[in-house]
């Protein structure tokens, strides 16, 4: 049977007359008339009574439409669920994050999550202050601190720890090692101290009250990345994390056990944007990367 000659007989029974059906149909009548006459002879009955009034339909055209409908349903909702399901986890999902963590963590981790989910376009954008979700800066935020909005959804992704890093070609120029009570006495590099867009960065603030040592800094940049080349160039020592020095075996760790900062993320979204199943994928995916990746963030 096929599939067009149902199209005919639906739409004839659905307009009662061969000249509405033809025009809906964008076929001449008398094409139509054969068409619906060769399906009639196929089965071997009448579908339809032709009166004054119109097509009307008979038992056996009345029991035809039954099933012909279902077929219509059923493929409709094959065309749907097909067209859904390629719509599904496609798409592109921007994460606003810190550089480190972008770079060192995310960008290194995403083979899996490209494999699994070929059509989701992944764009990591860099932000050296809060991402604002609410401008739709990015899909995903991932915050240096829990932000206080009550509008967007928030989850911790994870702890992290920081520690103290420095390179050979640094200390060998020093006439003992590295000692916890001499902090003030190094070369350090860190952060711009009044372009920090958060306290969660000020780490030679918190050593200094934490230690009664005034550590100033030698060298400053408001990029983690520069921060990390000026380490391990051997321009001094400094704080990095250690999800980004451990992947350095040329870094040495300093004071390890007198110095472990901890700090977290925190992932962040609209509620609009964590419906789209691209962004939920990705939002799910962040969370288990996070959790297989523990000893990285946080090492013993």
């Amino acid at each position: 049977m096929n599939w067009d000659d149902i199209k005919v007989f639906l739409e004839i029974a659905r307009s009662e007359r061969l000249s509405i059906a033809a025009k809906r149909l964008t076929i001449d009548a008398s094409t139509l008339s054969r068409r619906l006459h060769k399906l009639e002879e196929s089965l071997s009955t009448k579908l339809f009574e032709r009166t004054v009034d119109g097509h009307v339909l008979t038992q056996d055209g009345t029991k035809l439409l039954q099933y012909a409908r279902r077929m219509e349903l059923d493929a409709g909702q094959a065309f749907i669920d097909i067209k859904e399901q390629q719509n599904i986890n496609s798409g592109r999902v921007r994460i606003g994050v810190t550089e480190a963590f972008g770079s060192f963590f995310i960008a290194p981790h995403l083979t899996q999550l490209k494999q699994a989910f070929p059509n989701i376009q992944i764009e990591l954008v860099h932000f050296a202050r809060d991402v604002k979700i609410s401008r739709n800066e990015a899909d995903i935020a991932i915050a240096v601190e829990k932000p206080k909005s009550t509008s967007t959804i928030i989850a911790k992704l994870c702890d992290y720890q920081l520690q103290l890093y420095g390179h050979a070609s640094y200390l060998n120029k020093l006439t003992d090692k590295v000692k916890i009570n001499q902090l003030s006495k190094y070369q350090w590099v860190s952060y711009v101290d009044n372009l920090l867009f958060t306290d969660q960065l000020s780490y030679l603030k918190e050593l200094s009250d934490e230690h009664c040592a005034d550590i100033k800094a030698s060298f400053q940049s408001t990029s983690i990345t520069s921060q990390y080349s000026a380490i391990k160039s051997g321009l001094g020592i400094g704080i990095l994390p250690c999800f980004l020095a451990k992947q350095d075996a040329s870094l040495v760790k300093l004071c390890a056990d007198e110095i472990k900062l901890v700090r977290s993320f925190y992932l962040v979204t609209h509620p609009e944007s964590k419906r789209l199943s691209q962004v939920n994928t990705v939002w799910q995916y962040l969370k288990e990367l996070a959790q297989q990746q523990e000893r990285l963030l946080m090492p013993e």
